[in-house]
């Protein structure tokens, strides 16, 4: 198995959730197998940044210098795992993958995007058409756009600033931490508003699956009418594939 390096604490319980789902994954599949008790998991390094530092280090949209602190912190996160001889790292959270292509300058250890792991699933489920749902940055980024148009997906155009600012307060309210007993009802408020018939609705902030917690492994189910993307199951599916191959 390789060692997985997971890059945390954007929020923590996400993190917490990615550890699990990695472990009971890795379990199944080996018990699949016929192995015995204890099964196996991945080695894994967590090296877990300070959410607060990272929020308030956020740079401005179309502005590459404004983001310079706020890429060192997660690049130097990397390099830690890096050293700590992980075979490949993941970022357990969406809003720093807007900043992949600057955030891995200088490290050599693969990262697996969670722009390529949702962009699959979202294809093999049929959908032609997404709603990113996210922090304010991923929601005003084009990067979840780009991608699943390669898989010819259209995702919706971005929403007016007073909806996204929402999404972020709703996140922050409702999410860190784990999901409040009103996440799922404002959450689906918010999607019975944006979402035609036939979108794939995507839980873009890896905090948002967490008002789902009978589909918390799924990458793609449905539920309360609508059709939903999970990122971070996908993310974590394509983690596995990568550890426990061969």
């Amino acid at each position: 198995m390789k060692k997985i390096g997971i890059l945390g604490g954007v929020g923590w319980a996400s993190t917490v959730d990615y550890y699990r789902a990695i472990a009971e994954g890795a379990g199944q599949y080996y018990a699949e197998r016929g192995h015995g008790s204890p099964l196996p998991i991945p080695p894994m390094t967590i090296e877990s940044v300070t959410q607060a530092k990272t929020r308030a280090l956020r740079g401005t949209a179309g502005n590459e210098a404004s983001w310079s602190a706020f890429d060192a912190v997660f690049r130097e996160a990397l390099l830690t795992l890096q050293n700590a001889e992980c075979d490949f790292a993941i970022i357990a959270s969406n809003t720093p993958h807007a900043r992949l292509h600057a955030i891995r300058q200088g490290v050599s250890m693969p990262i697996l995007s969670i722009f390529d792991a949702t962009a699959e699933v979202t294809a093999r489920s049929g959908a032609t058409n997404a709603l990113v749902l996210g922090t304010t940055v991923t929601m005003q980024a084009t990067n979840y756009a780009e991608r699943l148009a390669t898989d010819g997906i259209t995702a919706n155009a971005r929403l007016p600033d007073p909806e996204i600012a929402e999404m972020q307060a709703m996140i922050d309210s409702d999410f860190y931490g784990g999901a409040s007993d009103t996440a799922h009802a404002r959450l689906l408020a918010f999607c019975n508003r944006h979402a035609t018939p036939g979108t794939a609705i995507l839980l873009a902030c890896t905090e948002l699956p967490l008002a789902f917690p009978d589909h918390l492994d799924d990458p793609v189910f449905e539920a309360d009418g609508h059709l939903f993307i999970n990122p971070s199951a996908a993310h974590v599916a394509a983690a596995l594939t990568e550890a426990l191959d061969g």
